[in-house]
């Protein structure tokens, strides 16, 4: 459906706003560089304040950067208003028109371009075809359900055939299940279009269920880019190791290391584990556990003590002091594998691909 697909490149991007309280200036989006490859899907991923939104507005021409240059395919962009970047899109909101029915709203961006009215009337009727509404174009948008007119909202931004799509918090006023199928079907929608498009959330699992690549930024900076893999099994820091999924962390003292492995001490037991750590023999480095790599045992590597133990239907949940830490377990299908209850001992053990240091 898109006419050209488009990457998008973020150059030195610094975004400064004065605090309301202190009337100190703060940097919003601090020195900012990312490529985003054309027709791929990217997330910016990042707590409240992060700097994400900011980031997408500045895309999108909403907001104007103190320094630094985008570009949306080879053309610098900063000098341009919204409605002069080849870019559309979809709000938290909807931003759909009330007194508009659903055809209309979908044909307003053609209307404004004043193409001829078959052909307005042939893209309307086949991106309603697409997102799953033909049938309904005669309705008005309050007589839809939010699932509806968030499928409204993605075809009025598709159907002018932007370079670059952008999502500004588009599920975060459905329910929790609506969420996980309409993501499926923002994902499936931009690979049949096959159009760029940058995402914004703050839902880990929404990142990684529909991204080619996640951005993730802390306090206006990127702390990583990566795949949804990469970023879960590689994260380059605590804040990222305990930004996506859940994480455990232990201190341990490295004594030796071996390339992509390192056997490290945690309370007086040795154990190899993966090595993405810059920290040299001798000095205490952050071990990672995530809650589904460790598993209880009678005898393995570290012994600890059950301070919870909860069924959860899919799986048994623990919590286990280790090391002088508090552990999450996650024991998936525990059905013919004993339960372990509040008070007794056992020992944590996991494989050493599944454990690292940062």
């Amino acid at each position: 459906m898109a006419k050209e697909k488009k990457g998008v490149r973020l150059e030195h991007i610094v975004k400064i706003y004065q605090d309301p309280k202190t009337k100190k200036d703060f940097r919003a989006v601090d020195d900012v560089n990312l490529e985003i490859e054309p027709g791929s899907f990217v997330t910016l991923l990042g707590p409240s304040g992060c700097g994400k939104t900011t980031t997408l507005r500045m895309i999108a021409g909403f907001e104007s950067p103190d320094s630094g240059e985008i570009y949306l395919g080879d053309q610098a962009i900063n000098a341009l208003t919204p409605n002069k970047r080849d870019t559309a899109m979809v709000f938290q909101s909807y931003a759909l028109f009330p007194h508009y029915n659903v055809f209309d709203n979908v044909a307003y961006g053609l209307k404004l371009r004043k193409l001829p009215g078959d052909e307005i009337r042939k893209k309307v009727m086949d991106m309603l075809d697409l997102v799953e509404l033909t049938g309904m174009e005669g309705r008005q948008t309050n007589q839809l359900s939010g699932g509806q007119q968030q499928r409204v909202a993605l075809a009025r931004a598709l159907v002018v055939e932007p370079g670059v799509l952008l999502f500004d918090e588009p599920l975060s006023n459905l329910d929790a299940k609506l969420r996980v199928s309409m993501r499926t079907e923002i994902r499936k929608i931009q690979q049949k279009v096959g159009i760029t498009a940058v995402y914004v959330t703050h839902d880990q699992s929404e990142a990684m269920s529909i991204s080619d690549e996640i951005i993730i930024m802390n306090k206006g900076r990127i702390e990583q880019m990566g795949t949804p893999r990469e970023i879960y099994y590689h994260p380059s820091s605590r804040f990222v190791a305990d930004f996506i999924g859940e994480a455990n962390f232990l201190q341990a003292k490295v004594k030796s290391m071996d390339g992509e492995t390192a056997v490290v001490n945690v309370d007086e037991h040795d154990m190899t584990v993966k090595n993405y750590s810059k920290a040299a023999v001798g000095e205490t480095a952050t071990m990672v556990i995530r809650p589904e790599a460790a598993v209880l045992r009678d005898e393995g590597l570290l012994p600890c003590k059950i301070v919870l133990s909860t069924f959860m239907g899919a799986y048994q949940y623990y919590h286990a002091m280790a090391g002088g830490e508090l552990i999450q377990i996650t024991d998936y299908n525990p059905v013919g594998r004993r339960i372990y209850q509040v008070g007794e001992q056992a020992h944590l053990d996991f494989s050493p691909e599944s454990v690292y240091i940062i």
